[in-house]
């Protein structure tokens, strides 16, 4: 594999990343801190936390958060939450095809797979269960919650 293949595939990691925590923030700043949103907004900022350190080793340069000014939200927390559902769909799809993209990388694969597995095993339930409930507030159930420390979140 080239490192400029790897230089995409982690390029792209980092941008669904930033992306995912720039659309929660905004979902945040507009209904408030409901859930799962303040959760995995927090699991969201590990996860890019979790990939700069493949930059430094690998010596890429560390692209900038594109996506604060460019969110849209939905008009209500509803539609939110079956965006979350949408883009946690799109997360696995993504990581899948950026595993066959760095199989040279042993260390990348073992972030990228870390990464997916919040997304399918905690992230995805959090936001299925939000759209079935219409919203996040109020509940009181299981989740990505005080997420800080926890594996996989």
């Amino acid at each position: 594999m080239s490192r400029a293949k790897l230089e995409q595939a982690l390029n792209e990691a980092l941008d669904d990343e930033y992306k995912a925590r720039a659309t929660y923030r905004k979902v945040i700043e507009t209904w408030g801190e409901i859930r799962p949103f303040v959760n995995i907004v927090e699991a969201e900022e590990r996860h890019i936390q979790a990939l700069l350190p493949l930059y430094e080793h690998y010596d890429i340069p560390v692209p900038e958060d594109p996506w604060m000014d460019q969110i849209e939200i939905p008009a209500s927390e509803t539609e939110a939450c079956q965006m979350g559902v949408e883009a946690e769909i799109e997360n696995a799809e993504l990581y899948n095809r950026l595993l066959d993209m760095t199989q040279d990388y042993a260390d990348v694969q073992s972030v990228f797979l870390q990464l997916q597995r919040a997304s399918q095993e905690n992230h995805l339930p959090a936001f299925r269960r939000c759209a079935e409930r219409g919203g996040g507030r109020g509940h009181q159930g299981k989740g990505c919650r005080g997420g800080a420390g926890r594996q996989g979140c």
